[in-house]
């Protein structure tokens, strides 16, 4: 399936929102170096609303995400607004193809229930947020269980299931980050469904790549922890992975998200202030270094400046004399 929707030689990208508020301008230039990557080689993009996590998303959240990208000047060949072949492109109508991965992960022995704390299942299968907000490392607890044990447990408890990761090291060059190893076991077991049914961000964003012929994945830098699990699963369930390139994130001068800390600097803020669109893509610009100064400029206009090299390897720190060049009204926003 994976071949057949994926030409040889062709290029698909992705941009994967979850629709669980606004989009901000992390998000957005998460959007745009996406775009800029895949129109630079004349590719195809799809747009896919990821609310696998359904008490978080809400729909009205995704009808927003496509008025602000297309109020950017962004665009996408396929996804949930315009269709096309590789649909559903939102992932809570794509569950039977999750479950059917998750069989097909069952009967290669790969999996095991897990009777831990509801806690942990659900700090570890949230939506994407990167490997550290998961807290300890699964200690491997229920692995050694007995079937009979496991049975015994079943009869008060509902199991999440876990991926048995083997003994090995994951290598993969990243498109900006570099060359990476890593010790498989480092992270631990992993889930790929929850306890109460929903399956994982890590088994769901495979399926989805995959299913969809995605050659290229460009995201957020707080993502590229969560790639040596993916590249496990695409081992595991035989499909070729996509080329990774994580980009940095903004970071207030503290260091913390520039997202959480503000509560996003939504675009829909920015237009309420009245920014255009230009004015939005060249700040964007210029913060991950494609541009020398913050001059208004269409994402077209964009495509010539695009060079992945270019792109800062290092989280980007906003300051409030940068807030205040993309809107007058946001310098304070720094403090």
């Amino acid at each position: 399936m994976f071949n057949d929707r994926n030409p040889a030689g062709s290029v698909r990208g992705r941009f994967a929102p979850s629709p669980s508020g606004d989009i901000h301008i992390g998000n957005a230039l998460a959007a745009l170096l996406a775009w800029l990557q895949i129109r630079s080689l004349d590719g195809k993009l799809v747009l896919r609303m990821e609310d696998i996590d359904t008490a978080r998303c809400r729909p009205e959240y995704a009808r927003h995400i496509i008025e602000d990208l297309r109020w950017l000047g962004l665009s996408w060949d396929e996804g949930p607004d315009i269709g096309g072949p590789c649909g559903p492109y939102v992932q809570s109508q794509r569950l039977e193809l999750y479950e059917a991965a998750l069989n097909r992960l069952r009967i290669q022995g790969r999996l095991y229930p897990c009777y831990c704390s509801r806690q942990d299942i659900l700090a570890a299968a949230a939506a994407p947020h990167g490997l550290s907000s998961e807290g300890p490392v699964y200690p491997g607890t229920c692995r050694s269980l007995t079937p009979e044990e496991a049975g015994q447990r079943s009869l008060t408890k509902t199991p999440s299931l876990r991926f048995a990761v083997p003994p090995c090291e994951i290598a993969f060059t990243d498109g900006i980050a570099g060359s990476r190893r890593t010790d498989a076991a480092a992270g631990g077991d992993f889930i790929v469904r929850r306890a109460d049914g929903i399956f994982s961000y890590q088994l769901a964003v495979v399926v989805d790549d995959a299913l969809m012929g995605i050659t290229d994945v460009l995201r957020g830098a707080d993502l590229l922890d969560s790639t040596p699990r993916q590249l496990m699963l695409y081992e595991a369930l035989g499909w070729k992975p996509p080329r990774f390139t994580h980009v940095p994130l903004l970071m207030d001068p503290d260091g913390r998200r520039l997202a959480k800390r503000h509560g996003g600097i939504t675009l829909a803020e920015l237009r309420e202030a009245g920014a255009s669109p230009q004015t939005v893509n060249g700040w964007l610009a210029w913060t991950a270094g494609l541009l020398p100064e913050p001059l208004p400029v269409s994402p077209q206009e964009l495509i010539r400046e695009f060079r992945q090299d270019q792109i800062s390897r290092e989280d980007i720190i906003v300051t409030p004399d940068m807030l205040r060049r993309l809107h007058p009204s946001l310098g304070q926003r720094g403090h």
